[in-house]
């Protein structure tokens, strides 16, 4: 799968294939929040944490290391771009994938999004510990 580079404006509401990080405690709830609302248009979800069928290491520590979303023409994009592709089609947030497609407004979610990538390893080691309570607790 070859990863091109594409602006949220040609992500218009079209079927996506999001490729996500299911080992990630905080990807997953962000992922579990967007499956329990209806996509205006159909999405398919791939944990490339287990779903490695077609997917080179290289591929899969990619998709692993930042959200990524296949557009229905085969383009993969990712970051903030892949992103506002995905509010695009959830209900309840196309406000902000509307948003994320004025100009100027992606590239600043891109840099936002490029600080959180910096503190994601804390954040999910963070998560895990929380998670792992939650459980000792049941």
């Amino acid at each position: 799968m070859s990863q091109t580079q594409a602006s949220p404006q040609d992500a218009s509401c079209e079927s996506l294939t999001v490729m996500f990080d299911g080992a990630c405690p905080l990807c997953r709830r962000e992922i579990a929040l967007y499956q329990s609302l209806a996509p205006l248009e159909p999405v398919s979800w791939r944990d490339v944490s287990k779903e490695t069928a077609g997917l080179s290491q290289i591929d899969q520590a990619r998709y692993m290391a930042r959200f990524h979303v296949q557009l229905q023409d085969g383009r993969v994009i990712s970051g903030a771009a892949a992103f506002v592709a995905l509010w695009l089609v959830m209900p309840g947030w196309r406000w902000l994938g509307r948003l994320g497609r004025l100009p100027g407004v992606t590239p600043v979610l891109e840099l936002a999004y490029r600080g959180f990538l910096h503190l994601r390893p804390y954040l999910q080691r963070w998560a895990r510990q929380a998670e792992s309570v939650n459980l000792k607790a049941k």
